[in-house]
C-alpha cells in the first residue's frame, strides 16, 4: 500500500467515514492515475470488479472525497468534470485536440489572490490557472 493511500485512509477514518471496498477501489484508482479521469472513466475501469456499482455511486463517493479534502474536481471548457487526487499546489495544461491534461508546477500565485482580495473586498478562497494548447503527441500527428 502506498504512503499516499495510507494517509488518505487515515484521514477518512479520522473523519468518521466508513471505508467500503468500492471507496477503496475508487480512491486507489485516483491515487494511481496521472490521467485526471472523469467519473465515467473511473466507473469503466472498475465495473468488472464491481458489477453492481453505478456511475452515480462513483459520483457520490467522489463527493465524499472532495468534502474530505482528498480529491479536487477540475472543470475545463469541455464541461466534463475530471478528478485529481494530487492535492499539492500545481497547475494543469490541456491539449485542445485530444483533451489530455498534464500537471505542471510553478510557484503558487498567492499575489494574485491578495491583489484580488484588496481590489474587490472578496474573501478569496483560491484561484485556477488554465493553460491550453496542443500536446506533443498531437503535434507529431499533424506535422507528419
Amino acid at each position: 500500500m502506498s504512503m499516499k493511500l495510507e494517509q488518505a485512509l487515515d484521514k477518512l477514518k479520522n473523519s468518521g467515514i466508513r471505508m467500503t471496498p468500492q471507496r477503496y477501489a475508487i480512491l486507489s484508482f485516483l491515487l494511481d492515475s496521472k490521467e485526471h479521469p472523469t467519473a465515467d472513466d473511473i466507473y469503466k475501469a472498475l465495473e468488472d470488479r464491481f458489477p453492481s456499482m453505478s456511475v452515480a455511486t462513483v459520483y457520490n463517493n467522489l463527493k465524499v472525497f472532495i468534502e474530505s479534502g482528498l480529491v479536487r474536481e477540475l472543470t475545463f471548457g469541455d464541461n466534463s468534470s475530471r478528478f485529481d487526487a494530487d492535492m499539492s499546489n500545481h497547475y494543469h495544461a490541456q491539449c485542445e485536440k485530444c483533451g489530455v491534461i498534464v500537471d505542471f508546477h510553478y510557484p503558487t500565485l498567492t499575489a494574485i489572490e491578495q491583489t484580488a482580495a484588496e481590489e474587490t473586498g472578496f474573501v478569496v478562497k483560491g484561484h485556477r490557472v488554465e493553460v491550453f494548447g496542443i500536446c506533443r503527441s498531437c503535434l507529431n500527428v499533424t506535422t507528419h
